[in-house]
């Protein structure tokens, strides 16, 4: 049974497809095609073919299947995002039709919810440090502007459903071992107190030794506590209560000859530049209670009230960021009403207004302590190499508040039974107040520490403008067509106004089109958009130093398409591709500073990093006797490598991972092996305006066992 937070909806087993319009199969009876609910793109219960945007649902069963060792597991393959991993363990390169690819750690421009809760701080950082991807029961990305959840993300939104504590069917242990020192565990019990009590407990912990490369350890234990209560049939109160603690090592990327070994012997025993030992060490509390009640007959009611305080120990390129002793707080709160009522035909209000605050005093970043460094000649002291992770001297004093306000409305109507209209509207101000004393500073110029620029304070402040305008008609029993025009503004995040305190925010238009199929043994989805961004902010790579700056103009245009068809009961085949043309309108790229700074226009070039060609295929297996398999493949055409066009990296072809599995009863087992193929390759390719080029490694081919007692 699949719960969607208070309410729970009987679903026949098994999907068989990550596209849009998943069919269900059960599993001795005859095909019977129910198409998924989303909550994520109007706030509200809606059928995916009646929501006019392009979205995707991941259904449990798929989730289920793989090992979820990291959200990319699930959400591969699909058509308009680019996900994959550079460091392994939580970490996630999340990518939305170009938006995001900025980020050097964690993700940017995109929001992500969990059941309706902002994961996304209020600068649009988002991490996946503790998110336990064992409680994931649903996954919804809804692509392109306009989200009502999304403020300040142009880019999109992921939607993450946990299980309910109602949900006493899924109790489980499960347990998991791989290759590269893998493992995975995760126990859930739920249970009723009584008809309208309930409670569950999580504990997930996952670990990955990588032995292929140097520095590159990770483990995270998680444990979470949720109840519900249900005053009536309508009146709902969900609370959760989780703790996390997550390391992990990064890598770093490597040069040209560096990656040449890799490919030669699948190892990497280097890193490219000086910082050999960088890391993110974080501990989180996580807390939010989610209340739903009818007020009157057509009027609801769902506040939320969230709070997040998070600490790490965070070494990265040039310094080490410490925020141990007070930690970060981040706190908001929603409140939404949903009011049905007749305007034009049955028609739904969702309204509400948000205040968020994050806020972190005394965040401090010190020197390397340990460093190896050139000892005589011309740069005698440039440093060349860390030999630890020790903290030295301290470089900098941080105090920052970021505070974000904003309202919102859509307006459905439905005309017709074929007709459905959306019209709405967010509106967030963010406000950033950054204090700092730099002490110190690391000179990327000389290879040393320096004297800072002590004493500075930002006070920052962006108005967000998201409007939308949707509408959706039924051309027959399985086919439905949409059309929509939005726009989001898109704010910087704290650390990128730090580097450049002049940057704007952007602003994306979106105006698309698309067809959607809903039948027994097919489905489909396809769009083709035009998009264009404003002040699109972009990361500047000198040597391994990001710096950002504003775009001009970028043009994206883009056509998507997922399917699948269901051969004979129990076989699903399918296919998805995209075709992303995004180009510089008008571009000037600042090299250097000061005096010596020079100015190159990009215009017409094509933005890095977004291959023009990305698809895939796969086909899912399950009889009646509790066999199963799935098998899936994907490519990423070439790319551009730098803004300036001036070198290409290949991409990936059939990049293939495989499932096969057997259930009896409460047993299951099921092997997992990613990469089947043990190719190697990269998954990001960088060149720096100075013609410096870097590489990050894909994980060679592994395995992992997988046994669940469920009970």
């Amino acid at each position: 049974m699949i719960y969607f937070h208070n309410r729970s909806i009987l679903i026949p087993s098994l999907l068989l497809t990550i596209s849009t319009t998943s069919p269900i199969i059960a599993h001795a009876a005859p095909a019977l095609k129910l198409d998924s609910l989303s909550v994520t793109a109007t706030r509200v219960d809606r059928l995916t073919r009646e929501v006019p945007a392009a979205i995707t649902v991941i259904d449990e069963d798929l989730i289920e299947s793989t090992k979820m060792m990291n959200i990319k597991d699930a959400l591969q393959g699909v058509p308009g995002l680019l996900i994959d991993s550079k460091n392994g363990g939580y970490d996630v390169r999340l990518i939305i039709r170009g938006a995001g690819q900025k980020a050097n750690f964690g993700v940017r421009e995109i929001m992500v919810l969990r059941d309706g809760v902002p994961m996304t701080d209020p600068d649009s950082f988002s991490r996946f440090d503790f998110i336990d991807t064992q409680d994931i029961e649903q996954i919804e990305v809804t692509k392109g502007p306009g989200s009502l959840f999304a403020a300040g993300s142009a880019g999109g939104t992921i939607q993450l459903l946990s299980k309910s504590p109602f949900d006493v069917d899924s109790n489980r242990i499960r347990i998991g071992l791989g290759n590269e020192g893998a493992e995975n565990y995760n126990l859930r019990h739920a249970m009723l107190l009584n008809e309208n009590n309930a409670i569950s407990i999580t504990a997930s912990r996952r670990v990955l030794e990588n032995g292929w490369r140097e520095w590159n350890e990770f483990d995270s234990n998680q444990i979470s506590f949720k109840h519900g209560l249900k005053f009536n049939e309508s009146d709902t109160l969900d609370t959760e209560i989780s703790y996390s603690e997550a390391d992990i090592q990064l890598p770093g990327s490597m040069d040209e000859a560096q990656f040449d070994e890799y490919k030669r012997t699948g190892k990497q025993t280097d890193n490219s530049n000086a910082w050999k030992d960088s890391g993110r060490y974080s501990k989180i509390w996580f807390f939010n209670t989610r209340l739903e009640t009818q007020l009157t007959e057509n009027l609801r009611f769902r506040p939320k009230a969230y709070y997040t305080h998070w600490t790490h120990y965070h070494p990265v390129t040039g310094a080490i960021n410490d925020n141990e002793d007070n930690g970060v707080a981040s706190y908001g709160t929603d409140l939404e009403f949903v009011f049905d009522h007749q305007l034009w035909g049955e028609s739904t209000l969702v309204a509400g207004v948000t205040a968020r605050q994050e806020k972190s005093d005394d965040s401090r970043k010190y020197q390397y302590r340990d460093v190896k460094t050139i000892p005589f000649g011309p740069q005698a002291g440039r440093i060349i190499a860390t030999l630890s992770d020790k903290k030295g001297a301290l470089l900098q004093t941080e105090d920052s508040t970021n505070t974000l306000f904003g309202f919102y409305f859509q307006e459905t109507l439905r005309p017709s039974d074929k007709w459905l209209i959306d019209i709405g509207l967010r509106y967030d101000r963010s406000n950033f107040d950054i204090k700092t004393n730099e002490i110190g500073k690391y000179n990327f110029a000389t290879g040393k520490y320096g004297a800072g620029a002590g004493l500075t304070k930002t006070d920052k402040t962006f108005k967000l403008l998201s409007p939308k305008v949707g509408v959706s008609y039924q051309l027959s029993d399985t086919l439905s067509a949409f059309g929509t025009i939005a726009r989001s503004d898109q704010v910087p995040s704290s650390n990128e106004i730090n580097e450049s305190v002049d940057l704007d925010e952007s602003t994306a238009t979106n105006f698309e089109v698309g067809l959607k199929g809903r039948h027994q043994k097919w489905s489909f989805d396809t769009s083709v958009y035009y998009t264009e961004v404003k002040d699109e902010i972009m990361a500047l790579l000198l040597d391994h130093h990001t710096t950002f700056q504003n775009a001009g103009k970028t043009d994206k245009k883009g056509f998507e398409f997922a399917g699948n068809y269901q051969l004979f009961p129990g076989l699903q085949i399918g296919v998805n591709y995209a075709y992303s043309d995004y180009t510089f309108k008008d571009f000037t790229e600042v090299i250097g500073g000061g005096p010596g700074a020079t100015q190159v226009s990009h215009a017409g070039n094509q933005m890095p990093y977004v291959p023009k060609h990305q698809y895939g295929l796969f086909a899912h297996y399950q009889s009646p006797n509790g066999l199963k398999a799935r098998i899936q493949t994907n490519s990423w055409g070439e790319y551009y490598i730098d803004n300036a066009n001036t070198e290409k990296y290949d991409g990936y072809d059939f990049v293939t991972n495989m499932m096969i599995g057997y259930e009896r009863g409460p047993h299951s087992i099921a092997l997992n092996i990613d990469n089947v193929f043990d190719k190697q390759y990269a998954v990001e390719v960088k060149k720096s305006s100075r013609g410096t080029k870097s590489y990050s490694a894909a994980s060679p081919r592994t395995a992992m066992l997988i046994y669940t007692y469920n009970y």
